[in-house]
């Protein structure tokens, strides 16, 4: 008899339901969305090879979108944390609908297990089915959570080293827009899909942590 592992890998024959196909779909927007084009498009394309797969044991790179920013000219100093800020304030305006599709699936995979386990009569195969496609959930759910968690980090990497390189006080408002993302990172490594906690709620339950900015010596010390 196969190991369970090498059956599940080959993937379920059932049709995907409509919570699958939103899910899916909100997912795979979040990994090729356009502002993370030219620095996330590495895990973005692994993605796409098979779009469904086993979340890698890699540790992701999160110099390259600093790396990405250092190399790239822009109008000023000050334009570069208003990308970085732009970036995740795009990311934090796709989690909530993401949000809301995985907590879906999560319903449905739930619904499936109680029918699976009700039914008297059912062929094995169709556990089996049920079993696969709960895996292959967890995986995409599991890409998510970790890109989500990676876009983060890589965000976070940037601005402590533009404080240091290049510091102005728009680094203020991108640290806010930061704690704001860290809250929905934070609910998503937790699992915590099916709560509307932090869809508005501006980092006052979490985030990183403090930074601290010198400006103009006559206007004192600038701290988030």
């Amino acid at each position: 008899m196969p190991a369970v592992g090498n059956v599940l890998s080959k993937g379920s024959t059932f049709n995907l339901a409509d919570q699958e196909v939103e899910m899916r779909d909100r997912i795979w927007r979040y990994l090729v969305a356009p502002h993370a084009y030219d620095w996330f498009g590495d895990v973005a394309v692994e993605f796409q090879r098979t779009r469904i797969v086993p979340m890698s044991n890699k540790p992701l790179n999160v110099r390259k979108y600093y790396d990405w920013l250092h190399s790239t000219r822009f109008e000023s100093s000050r334009v570069r944390y208003s990308r970085v800020e732009e970036d995740a304030v795009a990311d934090v305006g796709m989690v909530p609908q993401t949000f809301k599709a995985i907590c879906a699936v999560i319903e449905l995979d739930r619904q499936r297990g109680v029918a699976s386990n009700a039914i008297a009569g059912l062929e094995d195969e169709v556990s089996l089915n049920a079993a696969k496609r709960h895996a292959e959930n967890r995986d995409a759910i599991n890409w998510f959570v970790r890109s989500l968690r990676h876009r983060y980090e890589s965000y976070d990497y940037a601005l402590n080293h533009l404080l240091v390189e290049t510091p102005h006080e728009e680094a203020i408002s991108l640290n806010d827009e930061l704690n704001t993302l860290a809250v929905h990172v934070e609910m998503a490594e937790r699992g915590d899909f099916c709560s509307d906690r932090g869809d508005d709620d501006r980092g006052r339950r979490g985030g990183i942590k403090s930074r601290y900015l010198m400006s103009e010596p006559d206007e004192g010390l600038y701290r988030k």
